[in-house]
């Protein structure tokens, strides 16, 4: 159920509220909204995201592009400039607009500038020699990078403790991850390294371990964050990028295992029904996503496997198609009642912090 301007307007016209009452109700409830106010696929929302990320994506083209141009001290200076921006833009939005996302995707860029800034003091030190370029962090295993990453997640906690911003939760999680993919790395120090089937393996190994682990921590951030927050409404969703990196990097990690066997991809098929049912039960849509995407690519794994090169397969695949409308419409329609039945198997804790968070 969702409250409106209009719906209060009827609550006084039927004699429910008072023109006052109702007034000062919706003052109350936009200002809260307006300092609490959660991710939600609106225009506005999508607008500051996808502005925030096309700037964190620009400096890092950049940097990319220009490093052998301009050298170690022109973008060290630029790197600082970058971050000083953001943190002033960040404050305008927290303490004159009031605007808590947009203002998150400005502390992520300020958090994502901080293995530019690391990087690049690091040349000015000495500590590369001009052996690397900043293009290979995303590549290549180094003990100088850990320096870099334990910098960025240093100057997350600290965004994170000045201004309580859920977003910025994001690049400090995308840096967790990095660091497990540079053990990864470190860890398959075969002959042909990063590219080698068994590193491959690996890494999609630790990927589904740390999806599972981001998993673990987004979840005791919900238990705690309601159990210190309950009575002051904050509604701040500090746990939502958490389940989305670790989710991504789990699903991402189970798909790219190949058990050779159809036992296996059954197995695969049952984990991704088991990811839609704990997206219903604790209402986060991320698991439903993902584990939708997963069961729908091993039906079409059955469907080109079992009618391979046969006319039926176009039959199947237009049937599939079909049954997935009526599955979204049966789900769209029970949604509420399979949320509130599953819900009923959770810890009461985990219950009631869900139940916060929606209400």
């Amino acid at each position: 159920m969702s409250l409106s301007q209009s719906r209060l307007d009827e609550a006084v016209a039927a004699g429910v509220l008072d023109a006052d009452r109702a007034n000062a109700l919706w003052a109350f409830l936009t200002q809260a909204q307006g300092e609490h106010e959660t991710p939600r696929f609106k225009m506005a929302h999508l607008l500051y995201y996808f502005g925030g990320l096309i700037a964190i994506g620009a400096i890092s083209i950049f940097i990319t592009i220009a490093w052998d141009a301009m050298g170690a001290w022109p973008l060290l200076v630029l790197g600082l400039g970058v971050m000083l921006l953001a943190y002033a833009l960040t404050r305008r939005f927290v303490e004159v607009e009031r605007q808590p996302i947009a203002a998150g995707t400005m502390a992520a860029l300020l958090i994502a500038a901080v293995p530019m800034v690391v990087f690049a003091a690091q040349h000015v030190m000495g500590f590369w020699a001009g052996e690397q370029s900043y293009r290979d962090y995303h590549y290549w295993i180094d003990w100088r990078w850990l320096m870099m990453e334990f910098a960025t997640l240093a100057a997350g906690a600290v965004v994170l403790w000045r201004f309580r911003l859920p977003f910025a939760m994001l690049p400090i999680a995308v840096t967790l991850w990095y660091m497990s993919m540079d053990f990864a790395a470190y860890l398959a120090q075969d002959s042909e390294g990063w590219f080698s089937d068994s590193g491959w393996k690996l890494r999609a190994t630790i990927s589904m371990v740390f999806g599972l682990g981001m998993i673990g921590i987004a979840l005791w951030i919900e238990l705690r964050q309601h159990a210190y927050s309950s009575d002051r409404l904050d509604r701040r969703d500090f746990a939502f990028w958490l389940y989305v990196v670790g989710v991504l990097t789990f699903w991402g990690g189970l798909s790219s295992q190949d058990s050779g066997s159809e036992f296996g991809k059954l197995i695969y098929c049952a984990i991704n029904i088991g990811m839609i049912l704990i997206g219903a039960a604790i209402a986060r849509r991320v698991f439903t996503v993902f584990g939708a995407l997963g069961v729908i690519g091993y039906l079409g794994h059955l469907s080109y496997t079992v009618f391979e090169d046969s006319l039926i397969f176009t039959g199947v695949l237009g049937a599939m198609g079909i049954g997935i409308v009526f599955v979204g419409i049966w789900w769209n329609k029970r949604e509420a009642a399979l949320h509130a039945a599953l819900s009923q198997v959770l810890p009461a804790a985990l219950r009631r912090a869900i139940e916060a968070r929606e209400g």
